[in-house]
């Protein structure tokens, strides 16, 4: 329905999309104006941190593209039109997440899929069949880990009621964070993203197989490989905590 509505003004479309595309290209534009004035990035070069970039901002895209909207789920808990929702015969999850799709977020997906085909065409990489393998595994495992981060976000929502920016924080400024290498932060937030919260495995460890560097923290080589199921057990937690969270729903006698 809302891709049908969205459809209906395609000019309108064009631009938004166009208006998503530029916004995101500018975080870009930022690293770049950075390079003009350093050679190297804690010692990784342009077309490496732009690897990471081009990664992390498809993986995000992706995943906000499919469930996004969850960020909406607050404004429902508080003014009780979740109750809605309840009484149709569909999954709530499915239905908040397709909740004013928003088909204009595709920009952000072509902006980071450019960018890393950029980096892509710059980069020396010794191409070998498992590191052209990891490519689309580690897309498709970063994109599942930021879908359960959006899940587990909105469960919370259910407890705190107005909870969005707590959500973007680590959706929106999980993905700023991932673009820039590990080198860059201190360890101990290194070891936060990769232990705590993993969003280290959406390109943080699988970026460094591909570009021959040691992984973050030492970590063994075959963890590159994990990323799906790092994916799936993070999509299984959140799918607990959001279950719970609905349990907890009593409407706005709450």
């Amino acid at each position: 329905m809302w891709v049908r509505s969205t459809m209906a003004y395609r000019a309108s479309f064009v631009m938004t999309t166009f208006g998503n595309f530029a916004a995101t290209f500018f975080d870009f534009v930022a690293i770049m104006l950075m390079f003009s004035r350093v050679d190297s990035l804690a010692g990784w070069s342009l077309p490496e941190v732009a690897f990471l970039y081009g990664l992390s901002a498809v993986a995000f895209g992706m995943a906000d593209l499919l469930i996004g909207s969850m960020d909406r789920l607050g404004r429902r808990v508080r003014d009780g039109t979740l109750d809605t929702l309840l009484v149709r015969p569909a999954p709530v999850l499915a239905q908040v997440a397709a909740d004013r799709f928003a088909l204009r977020r595709l920009g952000r997906v072509t902006q980071g899929a450019l960018v890393l085909g950029w980096s892509l065409s710059r980069l020396d990489v010794d191409w070998t069949p498992l590191k052209l393998l990891l490519m689309p595994v580690m897309i498709a495992g970063g994109c599942g880990i930021f879908c359960a981060v959006f899940v587990a976000g909105a469960a919370f929502q259910f407890l705190a009621q107005d909870a969005s920016e707590v959500q973007n924080a680590f959706t929106y400024g999980g993905t700023t964070l991932l673009q820039y290498p590990p080198a860059v932060f201190t360890e101990g937030l290194v070891r936060g993203v990769t232990f705590v919260l993993p969003l280290a495995f959406v390109n943080w460890v699988p970026a460094a197989y591909v570009l021959g560097r040691p992984c973050p923290l030492g970590l063994p080589g075959w963890t590159a490989f994990v990323s799906p199921l790092v994916a799936l057990a993070c999509c299984a937690l959140a799918g607990l905590a959001w279950r719970a969270g609905l349990r907890s729903y009593r409407s706005t006698g709450s």
